[in-house]
């Protein structure tokens, strides 16, 4: 681990600039440029990608490519911390750590452009994972083309610093948005028998769309149904024509999937029918389960334990588009901890005060370098 130690104030450098300058998904034309200055300096060749997307490859004359993946974008929060590197642009930070996840692949492609490796490499820094699926674009384009494994890293919160987290099978959940409108006739708040009330026909949807998980989900999986918006009606006295709720639906299985969107559909037309009004779905599928190789889970494993502490990650109903790589090739999505009690760094993910453990970040770039050498020389 010594020899990636000497690499973190050149990290430490990298993630503090894109700290600095967040950009939102599909806009990062600052983050974009700077990864392609970075990784021409160091010999690699780079290719735009989905508008703001770059793709480095290393190309060592193999049969076998090991591709390594960090996404760039930032979410629409105002910063509340008060550190030196603290965004710079009001509304948008780095809140989930992406800036980390660049800063550590950037090092990690100048390292392996050093070393003589049995594999080719490609890089992909994605644009706008945060609910846009850059990951299905960057696809699309020919991010994937031939490669033959994929490895993602993630900075988790929740972790205790520099410990890395892998687990074979599903880690984070599928994630899909619903939109529900609910029509009916509107009126006169005193005289609600004149109308078809959709606010107390939501209310009631509401309520059944919570026995889904309850009452058709089996005890032992896993799944979630949230309605998080609802939109209807001008005024107290006002009985509305529409209704508009909207959520989400998180799942480990595809079946399970299919089936929460089917009852979704028939409560909704069931309980608008009954109310006397008109009910209509909007059911969108975002991301898929993220699902980790079996095989490339153990080796990970076995990686990271020459580098540090290593446990089992726990199923999150977070969803990642880094799920759309893993549909198609091998893949592997690791964690790594980056909270520290001690230094204050406990905000979880998407809130105003995340931050990382920047001791932590040299653990990831280690990590990333390791396993390319390590499927490298399993191929050869």
């Amino acid at each position: 681990m010594k020899e990636f130690l000497k690499y973190k104030d050149e990290i430490v450098k990298l993630r503090r600039e894109f700290h600095m300058y967040p950009e939102l998904g599909f806009e990062e034309e600052r983050t974009s440029k700077r990864v392609e200055e970075y990784l021409k300096d160091v010999g690699i060749k780079t290719r735009r990608l989905a508008k703001t997307g770059v793709v480095g490859d290393i190309d060592n004359g193999s049969d076998f490519t090991v591709a390594l993946r960090a996404d760039m974008d930032a979410l629409p929060i105002n910063e509340e911390n008060d550190v030196p590197y603290k965004s710079r642009i009001p509304g948008k930070m780095h809140a989930c750590g992406h800036d980390a996840h660049t800063a550590m692949l950037l090092v990690a492609a100048k390292i392996l452009s050093q070393r003589k490796v049995y594999a080719n490499i490609r890089f992909i820094f994605q644009p706008a994972e945060e609910g846009f699926n850059g990951a299905r674009r960057m696809i699309e384009e020919g991010a994937l083309e031939n490669v033959d494994r994929i490895i993602g890293m993630h900075v988790w919160a929740e972790l205790p610093s520099k410990v890395i987290a892998i687990s074979p099978g599903p880690v984070m959940a599928s994630a899909d948005r619903f939109k529900i409108f609910i029509r009916g006739k509107g009126g006169h708040g005193a005289a609600p028998h004149q109308t078809r009330d959709p606010i107390t026909c939501s209310a009631s949807l509401i309520e059944a769309l919570q026995t889904i998980v309850s009452r058709n989900v089996p005890p032992l999986e896993s799944a979630v149904v949230t309605v998080g918006r609802i939109c209807g009606g001008t005024a107290f006295n006002i009985i509305p024509e529409l209704v508009e709720l909207e959520g989400t639906v998180r799942t480990f299985s595809e079946e399970l999937r299919s089936l929460i969107e089917k009852r979704i559909r028939e409560l909704t037309e069931n309980y608008a029918r009954g109310c006397g009004c008109e009910g209509e779905v909007i059911y969108e599928r975002m991301n898929y389960a993220t699902v980790n190789d079996e095989e490339l889970a153990k080796i990970g494993r076995e990686v990271a334990s020459q580098i540090t502490e290593v446990v089992e990650q726990k199923k999150t109903m977070g969803a990642e588009d880094f799920s759309e790589y893993a549909r198609l090739i091998p893949a592997l999505f690791a964690y790594l901890g980056t909270r520290n009690e001690e230094k204050g760094i406990v905000y979880p993910h998407h809130n105003p005060r995340f931050d990382v453990d920047e001791d932590a970040l040299p653990y990831g770039t280690a990590f990333e370098v390791l396993m390319v050498e390590k499927l490298a020389s399993l191929k050869n």
